[in-house]
């Protein structure tokens, strides 16, 4: 008589603590190689000029975005034309050598632009400029 032993198959050896820390490795790489890209909250189509910016002359300037359409945004919060002469006005008290800059979309009403620079006079802040794209 034959007795057979049965022997079972043995599972390949895969040392799994290697293999995380080859996975860690890799991860650590990719969160340090790669770059953040930001997008702008909003997308303007800003109009061209043949004249660079001045550099240093909206570094420290209060930022009114006007899209073509939607609401005016000062830096990154949507406001209305009340609320932001009355933040201008919160801003020039905080910092009196506080000035602004306006990005105006290319198709932006004008009228827009217009009750922007009447808000900023009406609360004494002076407009350093208005961002434009340069054209090459």
């Amino acid at each position: 008589m034959k007795f057979i032993t049965h022997k079972r198959p043995q599972t390949p050896t895969i040392i799994i603590v290697s293999l995380i820390d080859v996975l860690l490795v890799v991860l650590i790489f990719l969160m340090v190689t790669t770059t953040a890209k930001q997008q702008p909250s909003v997308r303007l189509a800003l109009p061209e000029s043949k004249q660079p910016n001045k550099t240093g002359a909206t570094e420290n300037a209060l930022v009114v975005t006007i899209p073509k359409q939607g609401p005016i945004y000062l830096k990154s919060d949507p406001v209305t034309l009340d609320s932001l002469q009355e933040k201008l006005t919160e801003a020039v008290r905080a910092n009196p050598h506080t000035t602004l800059a306006i990005r105006a979309d290319t198709d932006a009403a004008f009228g827009q632009v217009l009750k922007v620079v009447q808000a900023a006079s009406a609360a004494h802040i002076p407009v350093s400029g208005a961002f434009v794209k340069v054209a090459p």
